[in-house]
């Protein structure tokens, strides 16, 4: 008899739905799968042989052909286990079911049980998108199912448990999350807040400016300064994500398998700080199956560059693209594939090899060629697309030693959420989030300066020789500035703090 279940399979960060049929034919006992399985899909014939057998079924010993439709796309993981080990038993009939209606996913145990599945937020919004209203999951993963609103989901823990369901003996209740799992957040780290940072004042309203924007920071400064310390207390003053932006993330992470079975849902920003040693897959992303890379993980949050010129010239420069379009996409040859990329940069990097160019305290031991080589190594183009370039100096003794502390990070969190507040009024009904994110349209509407400013801005574009990436840049952070101090239109002042955080060396 031929039976047919529904699963599907993850392409990129969206689901395709995929039709499992399962026909078992008279000849030698083998069972074939066929439809561009991956050895992981391959070896499902093993776990789901056992797996039925273990949860007290019937498993027969004839020909079963198994068929992944569409057979043109690739499948890969052990998803398909349980799709695969329900069609058997329905082409069996031991259950008698109309499964037109229903999704099935999960990974099966020998013993029957279900293991955690990556990817199963972007297969059940799927579901929502096809009108499937009932998806049976592990239970591991119901709490992640259940963040997709509209569609019935069914924890399922073993084979034997979902098959006594089916023939109606045991129902199982459908999941239901609640109002404390979708809005539980991990609180930033309180090692971390600005408070305890010293000195340093102008870098961390330098950080305030690029939080309530969403703007690029690269900080130099000699070792020791506290480029990495206040890299890591961005995180603190950042605003909270809303359901949309989480739901972005937490897809990206469940795809990735990284994401805490205990956290449903991911409400903090997040922060990825990779080595300067990453390959350029493992940055971008990529692999024979593209999966995210650093730089879609940084996704609404923030991706910390230490040691900036350490990292490869290529991995530097395949950075300027995803900075502009916020999106990245990586090229095979069976087709293409786009993830969200749309983060902030902050590097932190020494003005030079020994790290002590222009210090006031220890002299430098490098040459100027080996100066001018280093700091080269961050092409122009790239800085162009930086808005913040903010110099960290040595603390003096005088402010190590002072036990006072600074502003804490939820002042500056609350200012900067106000600013965001302000923010999202005025892209309403736009893709734009943020300042940083405004295209040349929205700067035209919205970046109005006062008629006082325009000489100080027309001197900056010939002194400085700003390209027209930098020129919008500069009007985008003084509409940041401008925001945090309340105010309608770009005057003056908001104007010179954003030109006076231009690189120094296009000074």
């Amino acid at each position: 008899m031929l039976a047919k279940v529904k699963t599907a399979a993850v392409v990129g960060l969206d689901a395709q739905e995929v039709e499992v049929e399962v026909d078992i034919m008279s000849g030698l006992p083998a069972m074939n799968i066929v439809g561009l399985p991956d050895t992981a899909v391959q070896e499902a014939r093993e776990r789901v042989r056992s797996a039925v057998r273990n949860s007290g079924c019937f498993f027969p010993m004839r020909r079963i052909t198994v068929n992944l439709a569409p057979a043109d796309l690739k499948k890969a993981g052990p998803a398909y286990d349980l799709p695969i080990a329900v069609g058997v038993i329905l082409s069996t009939e031991q259950i008698r079911i109309d499964a037109s209606q229903m999704l099935f996913l999960g990974e099966l145990s020998l013993d029957g049980s279900l293991r955690h599945t990556h990817g199963i937020i972007s297969m059940v919004d799927l579901a929502r998108e096809k009108g499937i209203f009932e998806v049976f999951v592990p239970a591991a993963d119901a709490k992640e199912a259940s963040l997709i609103k509209g569609v019935n989901i069914v924890p399922v823990s073993t084979l034997s448990q979902l098959v006594a369901h089916l023939r109606g003996e045991d129902i199982i209740s459908g999941y239901v999350s609640t109002e404390s799992e979708v809005e539980a957040a991990d609180e930033p780290s309180q090692a971390l807040d600005l408070s305890f940072i010293k000195g340093q004042e102008h870098v961390k309203r330098a950080l305030e400016v690029a939080a309530a924007g969403g703007h690029n920071v690269v900080m130099s400064g000699p070792p020791g300064s506290g480029k990495t310390l206040l890299a890591r207390s961005l995180p603190t003053i950042l605003p909270r994500m809303g359901i949309e932006e989480a739901l972005e993330v937490t897809k990206i992470y469940s795809v990735s398998g990284l994401l805490p079975q205990d956290t449903p849902l991911l409400r903090q920003r997040p922060f990825r700080s990779p080595h300067y040693t990453i390959s350029h897959a493992g940055l971008v992303g990529g692999g024979r199956w593209p999966r995210p890379g650093e730089i879609s993980l940084s996704h609404r949050g923030v991706l910390f560059l230490d040691e900036l010129p350490e990292f490869g010239q290529t991995d530097l420069e395949v950075l300027r693209q995803p900075l502009e379009d916020k999106v990245v996409t990586i090229s095979r040859a069976q087709g293409s594939v786009t993830f969200p990329a749309n983060f902030m940069l902050v590097g932190a990097m020494n003005p030079c090899p020994c790290g002590y160019y222009g210090d006031p305290v220890k002299e430098c031991t490098c040459t100027t060629s080996i100066v001018l080589r280093y700091q080269k190594r961050i092409s122009g183009p790239l800085l162009d697309r930086i808005d913040i370039f903010v110099e960290v100096p040595r603390i003096d003794y005088e402010k190590l030693a002072d036990n006072r502390l600074g502003e804490r990070s939820e002042v500056v969190r609350q200012r900067v959420e106000q600013a965001r507040s302000v923010q999202r009024q005025r892209f309403n009904g736009t893709k734009v989030l943020c300042n940083a994110d405004m295209t040349p349209l929205e700067v035209r509407e919205f970046c109005q300066v006062e008629h006082s400013a325009q000489n100080l801005l027309q001197a900056a574009m010939k002194q400085l020789c700003l390209s027209a990436r930098a020129f919008h840049r500069i009007l985008k952070l003084s509409r940041t500035v401008a925001d945090l101090a309340g105010a309608e239109t770009i005057a003056a002042s908001h104007l010179a703090e954003a030109i006076q955080y231009r690189p120094r060396a296009q000074m």
